[in-house]
C-alpha cells in the first residue's frame, strides 16, 4: 500500500516539474523579448503577461531582478551553444553550419545591447558571466571551425575567440544607429574565410 501511493505521488510530482520546466523556459524567453524591446527595467507584469504566467511565478523563480537578467542571459548561451551541434548536422555542409551559428551569434549579440549597461555593474554574479560565455561559446566556435578547415572549405589558422571578438566589434556599432546593418557586415566577414572552391 506504501509503496503504491509513494509511486503515485511520484508520478504526479514529475509533470508538475514539466510543467515548472516549461513554465520557467517560456517566462526566459518572454523576459528575454521584452529586455530587447523595452530594456531591464521593464514591468515584471508585462514579461508574465508575455509568457503566461502570473508575476508571482516569476519571483517564486526569480526573487530579484538582477537574478532574472542573470538567468536571461545564461539561457541565450546555452541556446547558442546547443545551436551548434544541431547545425553541424542539418547543415549541408561544414561551412554552412558555422555561417548559421554566426548569425545565430550575432542575433545573441545585437539582442544583448538591452542588459549591457547591467552586466557592466559591480554585483559579483555579472562578474562571472563573461567566463561562463567564454567557457560554453568558444568551444562551439572551435568545432564549428575546425570542421569546415578539416573539410578544406576555409583556412585553417583561425582562432575562435579571435573571430567571435571580431563578429562582437563589428556589432557594436549597431547600438542606436538604423542605418548600420551589423548582419550584412559579419557576413562579408564569414564570407572572406572561405578558400576558392
Amino acid at each position: 500500500m506504501v509503496s503504491g501511493s509513494d509511486g503515485g505521488a511520484g508520478q504526479a510530482a514529475r509533470p508538475r516539474r514539466a510543467d515548472a520546466q516549461r513554465n520557467k523556459e517560456a517566462l526566459l524567453d518572454a523576459a528575454a523579448a521584452i529586455f530587447v524591446r523595452s530594456g531591464v527595467e521593464a514591468p515584471v507584469r508585462d514579461i508574465a503577461a508575455a509568457a503566461g504566467v502570473g508575476t508571482g511565478t516569476i519571483y517564486r523563480h526569480f526573487p530579484t531582478r538582477a537574478e532574472l537578467i542573470i538567468a536571461v542571459y545564461r539561457h541565450q548561451v546555452e541556446a547558442c551553444a546547443e545551436a551548434g551541434p544541431a547545425l553541424t548536422a542539418s547543415s549541408a555542409s561544414p561551412y554552412a553550419a558555422l555561417g548559421g551559428w554566426i548569425s545565430l551569434f550575432v542575433d545573441f549579440l545585437i539582442t544583448k545591447h538591452g542588459l549591457a549597461a547591467v552586466l557592466q555593474s559591480d554585483n559579483a554574479d555579472f562578474a562571472t558571466l563573461h567566463s561562463y560565455f567564454l567557457d560554453r561559446l568558444v568551444p562551439v566556435c572551435a568545432r564549428l571551425l575546425d570542421a569546415a578547415a578539416a573539410a578544406g572549405e576555409i583556412r585553417s589558422d583561425i582562432p575562435p575567440i579571435e573571430l567571435m571578438r571580431g563578429v562582437g566589434n563589428l556589432c557594436i556599432g549597431a547600438s542606436g544607429n538604423p542605418d548600420y546593418d551589423a548582419r550584412r557586415l559579419v557576413g562579408l566577414l564569414v564570407a572572406g574565410l572561405r578558400l576558392p572552391q
